[in-house]
């Protein structure tokens, strides 16, 4: 039975999950952070600074965090276990928790894109599907203390089943509230989060970005070739920031004074904040450019509806992750080479 005194091991702790463990350990839960040596050295020298554009300022000393990089401390005792790795690497981590994690623990799934807590099955252990809608910007490396900055709103949600969850999980900092119908918020959160390459190629923060009607061009075109395969494939996806998704590129394409005005909510983002996907560019490491804009290009493909934007989208980032230069800083008339045109 799930309570208040549960172990919470949080499954690849980056920026995310040190900022939602962080959030878990000042509310008094007992949590435990598996992470790279690079943050477990982090931690243990200077502690945990969580803050966040609400005006939260906490600071969790060295002593007062549990962290490691080695899955055996960090699973074993596990009650709860919050799998916040990027998509790539969740195989990885379902045979990591497949070994050392209790037969009784229970999963949850705090990734993006669609299918990754399906991904995470092996074996009989529970698996909840979940979803983090903030960004939170992580400190520069070398930084002590470690700095977890949540720089947009919204409360998470989890799939429904599992007495006593929410309310371990809902604390100060960190809301969390059950969905009935996580599929649909999955593929809704699919429709924004295509905007992570933008960020990731164009270099800008995401407010300046959201801000250009030039750039929310060409989302919403992403985002109208995605819809045309959703509903080929009869998926509804769940609203987003309040509207419905079929409204959002109209919303998208206002122009820039109208939509500042009437999408105040998407433009409530701390003016540092960047996608993960840019930082993953600016560090070498692969994205999740296949989670996101290649989820609906193999949507497309079974529906038979075209995607040519998101095609040059993911092409564009492919070239970017192989020239390792981080993010090539694009402007979004590269986006209309090849004979692909932007819509207005």
């Amino acid at each position: 039975m799930i309570s208040a005194k549960s172990t919470i091991a949080i499954a690849g702790a980056g920026s995310i999950g040190c900022y939602v463990g962080g959030c878990l350990a000042l509310a008094g839960r007992q949590v435990i952070l598996l992470v790279r040596p690079r943050f477990e050295a982090a931690l243990r020298t200077g502690g945990l600074h969580v803050t966040d554009l609400d005006g939260l300022d906490r600071l969790l000393g060295p002593g007062e965090l549990s962290a490691t990089a080695d899955p055996s401390v960090a699973l074993a005792r596990a009650d709860v276990i919050l799998v916040t790795v990027k998509s790539g690497a969740t195989e990885e981590m379902a045979r990591i928790i497949a070994a050392h994690a209790r037969p009784d623990a229970v999963v949850v799934s705090f990734q993006n894109g669609v299918d990754n807590a399906d991904r995470l099955r092996l074996g009989q252990r529970r698996v909840l599907a979940g979803m983090v809608p903030f960004n939170v910007v992580g400190s520069p490396d070398g930084d002590v203390p470690l700095r977890v900055h949540r720089a947009s709103d919204g409360k998470a949600m989890i799939e429904d089943g599992e007495p006593g969850l929410v309310e371990l999980l809902d604390v100060d900092g960190f809301g969390v509230e059950v969905h009935a119908d996580m599929r649909a918020v999955q593929w809704g959160k699919l429709l924004m989060n295509l905007n992570n390459a933008l960020v990731a190629l164009s270099d800008l923060p995401l407010a300046t970005e959201l801000a250009d009607r030039r750039w929310r061009l060409i989302l919403a075109a992403q985002i109208d070739e995605a819809l045309a395969a959703m509903k080929t494939c009869r998926i509804e996806p769940a609203r987003i920031a309040g509207l419905r998704p079929v409204l959002l590129p109209k919303v998208l394409r206002l122009p820039d004074w109208l939509f500042k005005l009437l999408a105040r909510r998407m433009l409530a983002i701390d003016p540092r904040a960047r996608s993960s996907m840019w930082d993953d560019l600016q560090r070498g490491r692969a994205t999740e450019i296949d989670e996101l804009q290649g989820a609906i290009l193999r949507l497309a493909r079974k529906a038979g509806t075209p995607a040519p934007l998101i095609r040059r989208t993911v092409a564009l980032l492919r070239a970017a992750e192989q020239e390792g230069r981080g993010s090539p800083g694009l402007t979004p008339e590269a986006f209309t080479d090849a004979g692909v045109g932007q819509p207005v």
